[in-house]
């Protein structure tokens, strides 16, 4: 899997730090305490100031003269003079130090530690991870951590987006449970107002808490609902299946009709069911939240990606992982309701 971590020549490092964990591609700076957002810059590689300049072509009929491309800018690092992208003249660059004050305007209230942060490409896009204080707690001792995690682009190509992603201890398996009407995540264009309407989404955090105790509720009622190994199984297909035909074959229970590629992956993700150590708790082994963690473990702990961005986008922001981390989400809520009979209906 490609990371796509950025390479910092001048300084020799990658642009990426984590406390205390090595990350799977073991690259980046491991530090051993939760630094400050200035340190957190530092560390990461991401004290860098970005600039729109001017963008001019070739003039086929006067070599000594360019053409000035009108509407249109380029965005520049500062220290590498690397060009990240082309962007119209509405564009606000959001400085990485402005990403890290959307945090810092939580912490002071909410106590909240920085996690990991990072630059992929040639420093185009940065993320951060930053940990809540509070756990979501599951049963006695199933508990789950609460992260922040945002992400903006310095060349045009998306949205400042934060997002509430709780992340269990045991596995790191990323549950994006979207409830009811609520939003766990806000998008931010890069247009006029984007930094102060950045440092005003610190309001986020109270949706956090709000989605918190809700899916604290809705586990902890869900690990004390048995499933069988059989319903697990239906329920994952359910969850993972791509289109209509295939579904139409899985409630038909036309097993032969399933591809083998689809079929393998919803073994893997019984596999990991059945004998992931997650899966072993008292709160997960035969229990309706055990098949939910089944589904978002697989995505995020055995599912093969691309490279991390294509992860990241996946799970996060709206992708296919996500849209299958919220159909488990659904049908475990219709199955807590109406029992194992919502999985046989043609």
């Amino acid at each position: 899997m490609a990371h796509n971590i950025h390479f910092n020549e001048q300084t020799g490092k990658h642009s990426f730090f984590s406390v205390n964990e090595k990350p799977w591609h073991g690259l980046g700076q491991i530090v051993n305490e939760y630094p400050t957002s200035k340190q957190a810059l530092e560390y990461a590689g991401l004290n860098f100031i970005v600039e729109k300049r001017p963008l001019f072509t070739l003039n086929k009929t006067n070599d000594t003269t360019d053409l000035k491309v009108p509407e249109y800018l380029a965005t520049v690092r500062t220290d590498t003079q690397a060009v990240l992208g082309v962007v119209g003249r509405q564009y606000e660059v959001v400085q990485n130090k402005d990403a890290f004050q959307f945090f810092d305007a939580i912490v002071q209230g909410e106590g909240i530690l920085y996690e990991t942060a990072g630059a992929l490409g040639k420093g185009e896009r940065i993320f951060i991870t930053a940990k809540l204080p509070r756990y979501i707690r599951i049963g006695r001792e199933d508990l789950i951590e609460q992260y922040l995690f945002l992400t903006t682009s310095h060349d045009g190509s998306g949205s400042i987006t934060a997002a509430f992603t709780p992340v269990r201890i045991v596995c790191n398996n990323t549950l994006n449970a979207a409830l009811k009407n609520r939003s766990n995540s806000i998008k931010i264009r890069h247009i006029a107002n984007a930094k102060e309407r950045l440092e005003q989404a610190h309001q986020l955090v109270g949706i956090t808490n709000t989605l918190s105790t809700e899916l604290e509720n809705i586990f902890n009622s869900w690990s004390k609902v048995r499933i069988t190994d059989e319903a697990v199984l239906k329920l994952i297909q359910l969850a993972l299946v791509p289109n209509r035909e295939v579904l139409r074959n899985i409630k038909a229970g036309k097993q032969e009709e399933l591809s083998a590629q689809f079929t393998s992956m919803c073994n893997n993700a019984f596999e990991y069911a059945l004998n992931s150590p997650s899966q072993q708790l008292e709160t997960t082994k035969g229990t309706l939240f055990g098949a939910y963690n089944a589904v978002t473990g697989y995505l995020q702990n055995v599912r093969n990606y691309k490279s991390e961005e294509a992860k990241l986008k996946s799970l996060l922001f709206g992708g296919m992982g996500q849209q299958k981390a919220q159909a488990a989400f659904n049908l475990c809520a219709d199955y807590a309701a109406n029992g194992d009979s919502i999985l046989y209906l043609n």
